[in-house]
């Protein structure tokens, strides 16, 4: 079986077939330049679904089963900020210290520190008709004050996860990966191409 993934992060791509054969044999992922498509898909939807559906439809054109994912924080008390600009947050894409900054400096005095991780998964069928399927995964946790933790990315340090008492960074990737938002909605992608399957 082969999937295109809407990316061109060879580590990604590695991430996601090892995933998925935990649940599926013979699963084999592609990259958008493995099947030739190239320039940039423009995530300009409103919410995660909408942008993980804009690139699975982007990779659809190959004639596989595609798929696009989208994932962000949403925090409670700034009413589900920085949600879809969480890698842009503060303006410019992917500088992370600067969106932790500005996420700090909005929660400061704050008394509600709850926050979710959450990753959509927009899966295009060839072979079905409608707008493709969306699957869902979050992870709940706070936002601390400080810095903690050498590891992860992104919000990673901030986000305290209550249960292993560790923030993202603080934790090994197996153990991440076993709680974290994508981890459970390729979880529940896999399971629906399990069903496919059979």
């Amino acid at each position: 079986m082969k999937i295109v993934l809407a990316s061109r992060n060879k580590h990604k791509i590695e991430e996601w077939e090892a995933t998925l054969k935990k649940y599926i044999d013979g699963v084999e992922i592609l990259s958008l330049d493995d099947v030739g498509i190239y320039g940039d898909i423009e995530e300009d939807g409103e919410t995660f679904e909408e942008n993980a559906l804009i690139k699975a439809r982007a990779a659809a054109v190959s004639g596989y089963i595609s798929i696009g994912e989208d994932s962000g924080l949403e925090v409670t008390a700034l009413g589900g900020e920085p949600g879809v600009y969480s890698a842009r947050y503060a303006g410019e894409h992917g500088n992370d210290r600067a969106n932790n900054e500005l996420l700090l400096s909005r929660l400061e005095g704050k008394a509600d520190r709850s926050a979710r991780f959450v990753c959509v998964i927009g899966c295009i069928f060839p072979d079905r008709e409608g707008d493709g399927e969306c699957f869902r995964g979050e992870t709940s946790g706070v936002i601390i004050n400080e810095y903690r933790g050498n590891g992860g990315f992104g919000y990673d340090p901030l986000f305290y996860y209550e249960p292993m008492c560790k923030t993202f960074s603080e934790m090994s990737g197996e153990e991440k990966n076993s709680i974290s938002h994508r981890g459970k909605a390729i979880e529940i992608f896999a399971k629906r191409l399990a069903e496919l399957k059979n």
